[in-house]
């Protein structure tokens, strides 16, 4: 019987609910919690299965092959791993229900600026009766930042409606129906035409603050900002800067530097800003185990590991 250690910062009763749900799947192998696994057993350990863990607790199990992350993101351990030189291997999470969430959030938060939804709110509360003008989805340039599982699912649900699609990547790549961008001179050419810019990117060294106050005034005036990835792509000074210059005129953030948001933070009241508490795509259990369950399975019946992190490129 292999045994499997699971690490992660969550609450006590989530971690149970995760291994319930993994254990069925894996009769060949027991999950157990860090703090279950004797030091003398350490060495025993191949696979940890992760979820926002303390990178110190990682260091603990000398024969670790790969680890196997809870969630799409995890440019911290990448981070991590990149500095202590490590050979084991991450492999992120991949899930098709996870791009669905993430495509029904982009087209949700899209509809919602593209009707004038935030206006809307506040002439209610003034008790205010105005129509105001609408601009067809043809007419309007919807642009992401980033090509990949996350940014095609979006794609697809997108074009139902029939936008003007753009894409910008760190390499090219040619995607049906889309405008495609790359390189900083790309990078310029997207922002310059678009209404509504949705920030897809994984947080990178290349990509940190990317969304800054000289990248952001490109944009036309009136354009608006969906960031769905996380909170570091956009540097949120700028950000706010421009909201209060009129430059920007809506932000829709659902990832921050530190979350939860700080109670203190000037975001929270701002009249521009609409604050999501990271909810564009959660994990779902059920397709999650399945997948983690399955990429267990494969490797100890051939010992092939599932596609890993580039960490060259931080994804």
């Amino acid at each position: 019987m292999h045994k499997i250690v699971f690490i992660s910062s969550i609450d006590y009763k989530q971690k149970q609910t995760w291994l319930k749900a993994i254990n069925q799947l894996l009769p060949n192998d027991t999950i157990l919690l860090s703090e279950q696994v004797d030091v003398s057993k350490r060495h025993e350990i191949d696979i940890a299965i992760v979820a926002n863990p303390d990178p110190i607790d990682l260091a603990k199990y000398p024969k670790l092959v790969w680890v196997q992350s809870l969630w799409a993101g995890v440019e911290k351990l990448v981070s991590t791993f990149t500095t202590n030189k490590t050979k084991i291997k991450l492999v992120r999470l991949v899930d098709p229900h996870l791009a669905k969430t993430m495509a029904e959030s982009v087209l949700a938060w899209t509809l919602y600026l593209q009707r004038n939804m935030p206006k809307y709110s506040k002439q209610q509360l003034a008790k205010k009766w105005h129509q105001l003008p609408c601009t067809a989805s043809s007419e309007l340039q919807v642009s992401i930042l980033g090509a990949g599982e996350l940014a095609m699912a979006a794609f697809k649900t997108l074009k139902l409606l029939d936008y003007k699609l753009n894409s910008w990547n760190r390499s090219p790549k040619t995607i049906e129906g889309v405008i495609s961008y790359t390189g900083e001179g790309g990078l310029n050419a997207l922002l310059n035409k678009t209404d509504i810019l949705i920030n897809l990117l994984p947080l990178t060294e290349k990509t940190y603050h990317l969304l800054n106050r000289k990248t952001l005034c490109k944009l036309p005036k009136g354009a608006k900002l969906i960031n769905f990835s996380r909170g570091g792509v956009v540097d949120s000074n700028a950000l706010i800067e421009l909201l209060n210059d009129e430059h920007l005129e809506h932000a829709i953030l659902d990832v921050f530097d530190e979350e939860p948001l700080d109670q203190n933070s000037a975001i929270w009241h701002h009249s521009k800003i609409t604050v999501l508490p990271h909810i564009s795509a959660p994990t779902n259990m059920t397709t999650a185990a399945k997948i983690v369950a399955n990429n267990i399975n494969v490797y100890r019946t051939n010992g092939v590991i599932p596609k890993s992190v580039n960490f060259s490129t931080g994804y």
